[in-house]
């Protein structure tokens, strides 16, 4: 049942992020004549009386159909609401719609879930120090593994979900320089300076993991205070969002080993709903901002992609040739597909269940 759960959040996103498109299209009476979810040989479908509705067999994503693209369509070509006869701003809106749903989704399952579900918080003040990295600035400054702090340069650390992000985003933005922490140590309150180490990015580490102190409580909170929370977590998780495919980008050759497709996706998600159901509203946000940062990066056959197309008919005032487009389109689909098959076939020999098969 949690892996039905994980796939059904996976596949309640990408129905979001073609609803976009697909709203956006018709809010302008602009004809679509497909809304599929997954690629190639159809499973299910139906057939409205404008646009076909459609089951695929890979669900490696989804696509709204435009009759501009049909060889057998009856439209007159010169029909003010076909998507290629409609202004600049319009294409663009409809292209960027299903990132933007994504996004507006995002942030109202974090609200649903602080007021409906409730939100795990910890139950004391500052911050966990399990594990010390020898001859790192923390370990030359005295800071022990169970160490607890409490404070940073004066400011106390309390109980929010951020607090881990508040001390970490202090220390690295003071490379080099002295920072003061209020340490407790079993029941004795410690001050001690640590100067962080810069590194090639300038960023200041000190050498320690962190955790959360003391246990974690579920609380409902009220609809302002959901509302607040829903600002504050989507804030929190579009930026590591960003920052991690930064990091993807500029490491690529360490990074690239990290990288998940599908499959991996839905283990993740089956753990936290076999652990916790009420954790896959955030697994769900995480993921639907991923899913919109993914698709507005401009490479070929993502919205991104088709955007730069737009950009460039709106710079140089008309459109770069059909055939041009649709090859650069199709050469990216067809890559899209390959990278998407690759990490499905790599992370199902990674999964526990098969490495326990193979090694009977």
């Amino acid at each position: 049942m949690s892996i039905l759960a994980a796939i059904a959040v996976l596949g309640i996103l990408i129905v979001v992020h073609e609803l976009g498109h697909f709203a956006a299209a018709r809010l302008q009476g602009i004809h679509v004549n497909r809304f599929s979810i997954g690629f190639g040989p159809i499973l299910l479908k139906y057939q409205g009386p404008q646009t076909e509705y459609a089951l695929r067999a890979f669900p490696l994503g989804g696509f709204v159909g435009f009759p501009d693209d049909d060889p057998d369509c009856n439209i007159p070509a010169d029909d003010p609401n076909l998507l290629r006869n409609r202004p600049i701003l319009d294409r663009a809106i409809v292209i960027s719609a299903g990132v933007i749903a994504n996004l507006i989704f995002a942030y109202f399952v974090l609200v649903t879930q602080a007021s409906f579900v409730g939100i795990y918080t910890p139950t004391q003040p500052g911050v966990l120090v399990p594990q010390v990295v020898q001859n790192f600035p923390a370990d030359q400054a005295g800071i022990k593994a169970g160490d607890i702090i409490l404070g940073v340069n004066d400011q106390e650390l309390g109980m929010s979900l951020d607090v881990r992000d508040q001390f970490q985003e202090i220390i690295q933005n003071s490379a080099n320089q002295s920072v003061n922490l209020k340490i407790k140590r079993d029941q004795e309150i410690v001050n001690l300076t640590v100067i962080p180490q810069g590194d090639p990015e300038g960023k200041g580490k000190i050498g320690v993991s962190l955790d959360f102190n003391g246990e974690f409580i579920r609380n409902r909170l009220s609809i302002t205070e959901a509302v607040n929370f829903g600002n504050n977590e989507f804030q929190r998780l579009t930026r590591l969002t960003v920052q991690g495919f930064w990091q993807l980008i500029s490491n690529f050759q360490e990074t690239a080993s990290q990288v998940s497709g599908p499959v991996k996706i839905v283990e993740y998600g089956a753990t936290i709903a076999q652990k916790d159901a009420g954790s896959l509203f955030g697994f769900a946000a995480l993921i639907s901002i991923n899913l919109a940062i993914i698709n507005i990066l401009p490479l070929p056959a993502l919205d991104g992609g088709q955007l730069v197309f737009i950009l460039i008919e709106g710079l140089l005032g008309k459109p770069l040739p059909l055939k041009l487009q649709e090859g650069i389109m199709q050469t990216g689909l067809v890559l899209l597909l390959g990278l998407g098959m690759f990490l499905i076939v790599k992370d199902t020999l990674n999964l526990a269940v098969f490495q326990d098969l193979i090694s009977r």
